[in-house]
Parts: structure tokens; C-alpha cells; sequence
């Protein structure tokens, strides 16, 4: 199930946070509960990528986006992610959630997180985000200019690899036969 009440209690804590500049960075503490675990005793992947949220979700807060995308009728959805996992995180370990936006292109918005505990990075994840009304993906150069920013930082490299590797993946994947 979804963790509804983490997310609440996320929103909660960082209600009265400072505004962040477009490509600043949140930081929030999350706990690793036994219901987070899969049959290894370590935190679930899928349960991993369900965490995260609990990150970008204030992030975008702090940023100006949900009060921007409610203003407009827009919506966000993520379109892309890549994870590596490199620590195993346990039951009741502590977490420590880094996330910022990186930037964008024509199409997407790129969002890097990491999740830390005891001083070394478990995880990493890049993920492509869109912004979408009711035709569809909306240029993100359309959001930020409603967001009151003008112009994209420059992509790291290794995000602009990841974004030449996507475009090289084949739509729709191979049906198995």
C-alpha cells in the first residue's frame, strides 16, 4: 500500500521549510520499517522507489511546483528512472534523503536522489519527470516560465548519456517471440 501517512507526515514536517531556488536541494529522514522489507531482511527495491517520492514530493513543494501545477490544472508523472543500488539498507536504519533538480530539456525534467545511511550512499536514482495537462506532455520551458524561472542549468554529462542511451532503447520493447 502506498504510504499515504508517511507522505502526510513528510508534507507536515516541512510545512513551514524555506523556499528553495529551482535547483536547490531537499533533505528529509525516513525510517526503514519491517513492512519495508523484502524476503532478504533489506529494503524492498520497489518499496525503494516508493521512498523516494517521499523526497521529491516536498522537494516540488519547496520549489513552487504543486503550487504551480494546481494553479494551471497541470499534472506530473514520472517517465523514466535509473537506480543503483549499492548498500543494503536494514530494518531501522536511518535514511537520509537527498533530492534536487538537475534541470531539463525539450521534454523532460531530470530529478537526482540518493538515499544515504550512516555517512555512505545506498542508493542513487536519476529520474525524467513530466509535467501534463489534458493534451498531454507539456514542454518544460512552459512550466518553468509559469514557475517564474528562464532557462535550464546545464545537464551533467553523465545525465546527458543517460538521455542518448534512453533514446537509443527500443519503444515498444521486444514482445519475447
Amino acid at each position: 500500500m502506498y504510504p499515504f501517512l508517511r507522505l502526510a507526515n513528510e508534507f507536515r514536517e516541512h510545512r513551514n521549510a524555506a523556499p528553495l531556488p529551482i535547483t536547490g536541494t531537499h533533505v528529509s529522514h525516513h525510517r526503514c520499517w519491517p513492512w519495508d522489507l523484502d524476503i532478504w531482511r533489506e529494503l524492498n527495491n520497489g518499496r525503494t522507489l516508493t521512498l523516494l517520492d517521499l523526497g521529491r514530493l516536498p522537494l516540488a513543494r519547496r520549489m513552487g511546483l504543486i503550487d504551480t501545477l494546481r494553479r494551471e490544472g497541470w499534472g506530473l508523472t514520472m517517465a523514466g528512472v535509473s537506480v543503483r543500488y549499492r548498500r543494503r539498507v536494514r530494518v531501522f536504519d536511518r535514511i537520509e534523503m537527498k533530492s534536487r533538480l538537475l534541470g531539463w530539456d525539450e521534454r523532460f525534467f531530470y530529478i537526482e536522489q540518493g538515499m544515504w545511511v550512516r555517512g555512505t550512499c545506498a542508493n542513487h536514482a536519476l529520474y525524467r519527470a513530466a509535467v501534463t495537462d489534458e493534451t498531454g506532455l507539456l514542454a518544460p520551458v512552459r512550466v518553468a516560465a509559469a514557475m517564474g524561472v528562464a532557462g535550464s542549468p546545464d545537464l551533467p554529462g553523465w545525465v546527458a548519456a543517460w538521455i542518448a542511451a534512453e533514446a537509443e532503447r527500443p519503444w515498444p520493447p521486444m514482445d519475447g517471440a
